[in-house]
Formats: structure tokens, C-alpha cells, sequence
């Protein structure tokens, strides 16, 4: 059984717009559909307002999708009741959000940080809870000399770790890990990728890692989902990650990152970018896509395969 699905999920949020007392739609999801097995990573990429976060907040529930399924463990996550989602999917769900300096309450100490999910769900003794900060703590590579202190106190590099144990702490199935290195220093960066691998495969873990950098997205999954305003454009597997991709989208993120192991001739996007109130008709892309035509302005491109566990929208591929 897969651990996660989702199915035709949509995400629209409704803003005020330029108009006196006018309102605007943002279709910041639209037709999500992704299928997470236990201890698979799936890496997600795509430029800023993409809707890689919002995908993240759907499948940890922090988000309700305004139409579509998600399902864990087979069971869909919003017919349950608060009580059923807090008890049987919460503690499954880990999350490490973007920036540590902000994810963390400044006023509370990292032991009690650590600790909140467990007083939360009432998971043990006190003594019990204590003990299990400790693990926590040795298991992120924190020293105990930093129990005590508060975030403001720590490195951008510790403050992460902490996030981390406190993603941890009920034994999540599923880790989800939102640009979790893009507000570090490049040296810590590293490190912390480092010990999210080591994770993974001491715990067994499920991981959504969702990043701008496509380098680091293929290093660290099994599979690799492109999004281009607020839609999956691509996926495939990491292995066939740049060679055998297929979306012009997709081939341009990857010319824009330096690789040694794959160096490429750069392809610079022009055009306008299309706006999430108003996505263009047809594929999104088309209107900064060198390959467009007026065939692709007609209907969105059907999903087409190119083999196990790869699928892409576009009637001009790679």
C-alpha cells in the first residue's frame, strides 16, 4: 500500500485585487497527483510561486484542497474528523519548515522545543519525554550544553537541527522538508543534507524534499517532480535526471544550475511570466517555451509516458 496519494488535488485562494472592492483567484495548485511508497524520497522543483510549499502544506494537511483526495495509508485524509487527523495522521507527519529563525519560538528553550510534540500528544511520562529529548538531541548531533539555551543563541546550522529533532520527535513515517538549507550559510548547507540522508536511511523514512536547486533535489531522491505554476509539468526518476528528460521546462532548470558531471549551454527563458490570477490557455509554459507553437495555446498537452515512473505534459518533448 502507498503511503500518500493525492488525487486531482486543486489549491485556489482568493485575494483582493486592483479593483475597488474586486477579489482575484489564485490557482496556486491545479490538478496535483502524486503517489509517495514508505521510505521513498520524492524531490519537488520549480521556480518561486510555483506551488512547491503549497504541495508541501497539502500532503502534512495544513492546507485543505478545494477539490481532489489526499490519502494516507489508503485512508483519505479529510473525511476524517479533527480528532482522527490530530491522533492518526498528525504524529505520522514531520515537517521542517524554510527558516529555522522563524519556525522556532525565540522565548522557549530547545529542550522544550524539542518536547512540544511530545506534551502535545501526551506520549509518555515525563521522565519518559525527557529521556527521549535526549535521543532526539544525540541522534541531530546536538550537544546536551544547548538544552537549555534559546534559539537566538544557536547557529543557523544548530537552530536547523533543532527543527529537525522537533520534526522527529513522534516517530514520523513521513518527513517533509520545505528548502530546509536555503536560509544557511553554503558551509552549513552540506551538513545538513547530510544528516537528513543519514536519517532517512536509519529511520526508514518517507521524505518530500522540495528545493530551487535541482543539483541537490537529484542527490537526494528516488524521483523527481517538476511544477511550472501551480502544475506538475514532469516526473522521473532521479537516475534519469538530466539526460532522458523531456519537458523544455524541466531541461531549462537544469541548464541553469552548474554541473561539473553535466555541463550544458545555458537556455535563457524570455517572454512574459504569466501570472497565477490569469495562467495562460493550454500549457502554462508556452509563453516563455522556445518550442511553442499555436497547437500548444489549444488545450492543455495530454500526460504522456516515457517509461516506468515517468510521465510529462508537452506535445513538443525534449
Amino acid at each position: 500500500m502507498s503511503l500518500l496519494e493525492l488525487d486531482g488535488v486543486h489549491v485556489v485562494h482568493r485575494i483582493r485585487s486592483a479593483r475597488l472592492l474586486g477579489h482575484d483567484d489564485v490557482y496556486a495548485l491545479t490538478d496535483a497527483n502524486l503517489v509517495l511508497d514508505p521510505g521513498e524520497t520524492v524531490g519537488v522543483v520549480g521556480e518561486s510561486g510555483c506551488g512547491k510549499s503549497t504541495l508541501a502544506k497539502v500532503i502534512v494537511g495544513l492546507q485543505r484542497p478545494a477539490e481532489g483526495t489526499v490519502r494516507f495509508r489508503g485512508d483519505s485524509l479529510w473525511e476524517m474528523t479533527p480528532a482522527q487527523r490530530s491522533a492518526g495522521f498528525g504524529p505520522q507527519v514531520g515537517m521542517i519548515f524554510q527558516d529555522p529563525a522563524t519556525a522556532l519560538n525565540r522565548r522557549l528553550a530547545v529542550s522544550k522545543i524539542i518536547r512540544d510534540p511530545l506534551d502535545v500528544h501526551r506520549h509518555g511520562t515525563r521522565a519518559e519525554r525527557a529521556e527521549r529529548v535526549r535521543e532526539l538531541m544525540a541522534l541531530v548531533g546536538l550537544p546536551d550544553s544547548v538544552a537549555d539555551a534559546v534559539p537566538g543563541q544557536l547557529s543557523g546550522g544548530q537552530r536547523q537541527r533543532v527543527a529537525i529533532a522537533r520534526a522527529l520527535a513522534l516517530g514520523p513515517a513521513l518527513l517533509v522538508a520545505d528548502e530546509p538549507t536555503s536560509a544557511l550559510d553554503v558551509s552549513v548547507r552540506a551538513q545538513i543534507l547530510y544528516l537528513l540522508t543519514d536519517l532517512r536511511e536509519r529511520l526508514g523514512l518517507a521524505m518530500v524534499f522540495v528545493s530551487h536547486d535541482i543539483q541537490t533535489v537529484k542527490k537526494m531522491s528516488d524521483r523527481i517532480v517538476t511544477m511550472y505554476l501551480g502544475r506538475i509539468v514532469e516526473e522521473a526518476p532521479a537516475a534519469a535526471v538530466p539526460a532522458a528528460t523531456h519537458h523544455p521546462y524541466m531541461r531549462a532548470l537544469f541548464s541553469a544550475t552548474p554541473s561539473l558531471l553535466h555541463p550544458v549551454e545555458p537556455i535563457v527563458l524570455s517572454g512574459p511570466v504569466p501570472s497565477a490570477t490569469a495562467p495562460p490557455s493550454g500549457c502554462h509554459f508556452r509563453t516563455r517555451c522556445w518550442k511553442a507553437t499555436d497547437e500548444c495555446a489549444l488545450e492543455l498537452p495530454p500526460l504522456a509516458t516515457a517509461g516506468a515512473g515517468h510521465t510529462y505534459r508537452c506535445i513538443h518533448p525534449e
